[in-house]
């Protein structure tokens, strides 16, 4: 578990709370606590990263010396591809131009959620017009939560990001525990320390893997507007949507995903050499 972006709202608050006991308000200051709070980001990141990659390096039978190389050359390639990636994603929209807004991340095309709801709260802050009975409302709710056993993290952020991110995480869930539903009821034991070696584990890891860098793909050939005409071109949306209509096209997208979704549940079910009865 690591909240990179709980933690970088917490810091963001507390960074514009001391902005203003020092008297430091105004839009002139909002760029400094988001300097401070893009340094708590990378850092939880790559604090995050480097503890995740040891402890799977530990269980593969990894050397740490090349590990932690690998982890330098990360950083530095890292910083120039999300410099680059900036970049392009600093398209205002039309509105926001008449506006006389010259930068900006975040459009119907590329929605930013987290850095909305972050540049909302120090705006908000900062400029004395934030709504705090809500974010104190919150704050109990998630007090609450907590002391009933449920994570109040997924629960917000579950809120805060669209239905289309959330739904297939939630999904995802759900096969899990019907598989270790199944597991408990066939009586099939995997051990701790082996679970995250599981084929159903291993196979999601690969959705995941292959899913990021599909979608960076495609953003990054979107952003060309030469490509981008061409990949217009090899859509096959429209076709489909002529020949099955609105309603079936929607209808093929559900099964492709519920056949993904029965592939998923059969591997994680197939018993690993690992697990005995």
């Amino acid at each position: 578990n690591n909240p990179i972006s709980g933690m970088t709202i917490a810091t963001l608050m507390g960074t514009c709370l001391i902005f203003i006991a020092v008297n430091w308000t105004g839009h002139f200051y909002e760029p400094m606590a988001l300097v401070v709070g893009g340094m708590i980001c990378i850092g939880a990141a790559n604090a995050g990263a480097t503890s995740q990659d040891l402890k799977t390096g530990y269980i593969v039978g990894a050397t740490p010396k090349y590990q932690q190389l690998a982890l330098f050359v990360g950083a530095i390639v890292s910083s120039i591809a999300i410099g680059a990636t900036i970049k392009i994603l600093d398209q205002p929209t039309a509105e926001m131009a008449a506006q006389g807004i010259q930068h900006a991340i975040g459009t119907d095309k590329y929605p930013a959620p987290q850095g909305t709801l972050m540049a909302t709260l120090v705006k908000g802050i900062l400029s004395f017009n934030l709504d705090w009975q809500f974010v104190l409302v919150g704050m109990f709710i998630a007090i609450v939560m907590e002391l009933c056993g449920i994570k109040a993290l997924s629960f917000a952020i579950g809120i805060y990001l669209p239905l289309s991110t959330t739904l297939p995480i939630f999904i995802g869930g759900a096969i899990r525990g019907i598989v270790e539903w199944r597991q408990k009821q066939k009586k099939i034991v995997v051990a701790a320390e082996e679970e995250d070696l599981g084929k159903g584990n291993l196979f999601a890891t690969g959705l995941v893997a292959g899913g990021a860098l599909a979608g960076v793909l495609v953003a990054l050939l979107s952003s060309i507007d030469s490509v981008s005409s061409k990949l217009g071109a090899w859509n096959a949306e429209h076709r489909l949507t002529e020949r099955l209509g609105t309603e079936g096209y929607k209808w093929l997208g559900v099964i492709l995903f519920a056949v993904m979704g029965i592939i998923l549940y059969r591997i994680a079910m197939k018993p690993s050499q690992h697990t005995g009865h």
